[in-house]
């Protein structure tokens, strides 16, 4: 059985609504990661590095349930299930792709300016 919230979600504006959709440690990730195309769960896995299979499989469920990923399952042996991103979920990349970019620019500030340097995603265009 699935775990319900208590309370409903009380979101009063867009911006909430939108936190909730692709927000979160994996949500953002998982999409970048399929902007380039459909993946296994296998595959998805790799490219994620340190999640745990729990937390992958909720934030799946969590993003298809939101209408931004398709899962598609082939009636093969052994079964085959992919993941890609729906025209939604596409229309999202370019916003992540500006968060990237301004949290790049900040987020060496605000660690104090000690000589921090993130990694470029290999997905986004933040030029470090």
């Amino acid at each position: 059985m699935a775990y319900r919230h208590k309370l409903g979600k009380d979101i009063r504006c867009p911006l909430e609504y939108g936190l909730d959709v692709f927000g979160g440690k994996w949500k953002s990730r998982i999409l970048c990661v399929l902007s380039d195309g459909q993946l296994r769960y296998s595959e998805l896995r790799n490219e994620m590095a340190d999640v745990t299979d729990a937390a992958l499989a909720i934030a799946l469920k969590d993003l298809a349930g939101s209408g931004l990923i398709e899962r598609r399952q082939y009636e093969e042996i052994p079964p085959r299930v992919e993941y890609l991103l729906t025209d939604k979920g596409r229309s999202v990349i370019p916003v992540l792709q500006h968060i990237c970019q301004w949290s790049g620019l900040y987020y060496k500030e605000d660690a104090g300016g000690a000589d921090v340097r993130l990694s470029r995603c290999q997905r986004c265009d933040y030029r470090g």
